[in-house]
Formats: structure tokens, C-alpha cells, sequence
């Protein structure tokens, strides 16, 4: 519970940390960001990671001190995108079915149905839609894999996902975050972002509340993929 307090005040304050890391790091902090959003949606391990946050915030702070190019920073922070997306892919695509075997300390059996059960209605553009949807950005790419997406499919909806994604919030923070009322209230503004992106989740979890899921409504693994 300690550690998640201290990654919500992290978060809240995302705009002094990150100015402070622009100041300290300079050049470096490209990579520094780089490697946050790469984890965030390569590893299931790191689901917690801000992702829409974190990038509404660079591209503010990106403005304001002028330390950092915007438009390096968003084609560095789409390759570090695409290359997560490839890597959980594979890892997926590994894994295989042994992953819905039981819970592992760093990933839970019912993320992954529940991540399954969003393929099962939304097909391929899954890839696309969970981009914008903390947690199942990060298991996305996962299941793609354990269920055998083909892999041009899927890398055709990874890149669109990640140029609608990467420089949508990044253009947000850049142009938007020096008004004075975003100024005077970024901490609200971050954490409205934060809960707009989950706005799915609690509507999935709404539906689903009362609703026992039957084990045999889910597809089999690949189900949705083969073709």
C-alpha cells in the first residue's frame, strides 16, 4: 500500500519531477522517457507505470523549458512504443497458453481473460483501442501474441495505435499545458487524464458486476486470430 501511495504522489507532482529530471539529465531524459514507455507497454510486469500522464506531461514541461526538440521527443517515444508492443508480443507469443494457467506474483489469470474477453469484441483494432486504456495497454500486446494474431496484422495495428497515441497527448501537453488555467491546475489536469483513461475500465467493471462469467463464454486461446 506504501508503494502505491507513493506512486500516486509521484504521479500527482508528474510536472516538478519531470522539470527537475529535464534540468538534471538534459539530452539524457529523451532515453530516460523512452525507457518508461517502452516498459509500460513491453513488460506485463509494469502496468503501473503512467503512460497518457507521463506524456501530457512531457510534452508540457517540453515547452515550458525548451530543454527538449517536441518532435524528437515524440519520434523517440514512438519507437520506444512500437519496440514494447513487439517485444510483449513476442513474449505473448512464447508464453503461449501456459499464461492462463494460474496467477504468477507479477500478472493475474483474470487480466488476461479480461484483456481476451476485449478482443472477442473489438477483433484486431483491440490493439488500437487498449492504447488508450491503462492496464489493457500493457496485457494487449500480450494476449495478441499467446492468441497467434498474425504478426503483419498485428504490427500494422501497433503502429497506428502508437501515431495515434504518442503524439496525441504529447501535442496536447505541448500546446496546451502553458494556459494559464492548465498552469494554475496541472495537477487536476493529470489526474483528470488518469481518470478519463479509465473511464472504460469502470464501465467495463459496471457491466460486469453482477454478471458471474462463464468460462465457457470465453474463446479458446487463438480463437479470435486464426484465420
Amino acid at each position: 500500500m506504501e508503494f502505491l501511495l507513493q506512486c500516486w504522489e509521484y504521479v500527482r507532482h508528474l510536472d516538478v519531477h519531470l522539470e527537475t529530471l529535464m534540468r538534471e539529465y538534459q539530452f539524457m531524459t529523451y532515453f530516460i522517457l523512452a525507457a518508461i514507455v517502452f516498459c509500460e507497454t513491453g513488460l506485463v510486469v509494469t502496468p503501473f507505470l503512467p503512460g497518457d500522464s507521463l506524456l501530457f506531461a512531457a510534452g508540457a514541461i517540453t515547452a515550458k523549458t525548451g530543454i527538449l526538440n517536441v518532435w524528437w521527443l515524440m519520434l523517440i517515444l514512438l519507437v520506444a512504443s512500437i519496440l514494447g508492443d513487439n517485444v510483449n508480443f513476442f513474449l505473448g507469443s512464447r508464453l503461449g497458453k501456459k499464461a492462463f494457467d494460474r496467477d504468477f506474483w507479477f500478472i493475474k489469470k483474470s487480466y488476461l481473460e479480461r484483456t481476451q474477453r476485449f478482443y472477442e469484441r473489438h477483433g484486431g483494432k483491440t490493439v488500437v483501442l487498449a492504447r488508450f486504456i491503462p492496464i489493457l495497454r500493457t496485457f494487449a500486446p500480450f494476449v495478441a501474441g499467446i492468441g497467434a494474431m498474425p504478426y503483419r496484422r498485428f504490427i500494422g495495428f501497433s503502429l497506428l495505435a502508437s501515431l495515434l497515441w504518442v503524439p496525441s497527448f504529447t501535442l496536447a501537453g505541448y500546446f496546451f499545458g502553458q494556459l494559464p488555467f492548465v498552469k494554475s491546475n496541472f495537477e487536476l489536469i493529470i489526474v483528470g487524464v488518469i481518470l478519463v483513461s479509465v473511464v472504460p475500465i469502470a464501465v467495463e467493471w459496471l457491466r460486469h458486476r453482477n454478471r458471474k462469467i462463464d468460462d465457457s463464454q470465453v474463446l479458446p486461446i487463438g480463437g479470435p486470430f486464426e484465420e
